[in-house]
């Protein structure tokens, strides 16, 4: 796991685009602020760090960007998984 990389991924506009996107698409309330409510669990999901290394590494210059880093099944199963009202601190 890299924590750098689910930071940049927190952060990743073009990311989190596509998963305000998803959300819209799966009736969250209000996508972009559900998003930004938790764009770091979301970034933390498993697998996303590895994918995103690996594009890096491959040298992807938008890994949020590109569909085939983290694909839209694993955006959607992501957003699936936030079920639980956010408990803001």
């Amino acid at each position: 796991m890299s924590y750098k990389s689910i930071a940049i991924m927190a952060q990743d506009r073009n990311l989190l685009t596509r998963i305000m996107a998803c959300a819209a698409q799966e009736n969250k309330p209000q996508p972009q602020q559900w998003v930004q409510r938790f764009n770091w669990k979301l970034a933390a999901s498993p697998g996303w760090d590895a994918a995103w290394d690996s594009a890096v590494a491959s040298g992807i210059h938008d890994p949020g960007n590109d569909e085939s880093v983290i694909t839209d099944g694993m955006i959607l199963a992501a957003v699936q998984s936030v079920t639980a009202p956010f408990q803001g601190g």
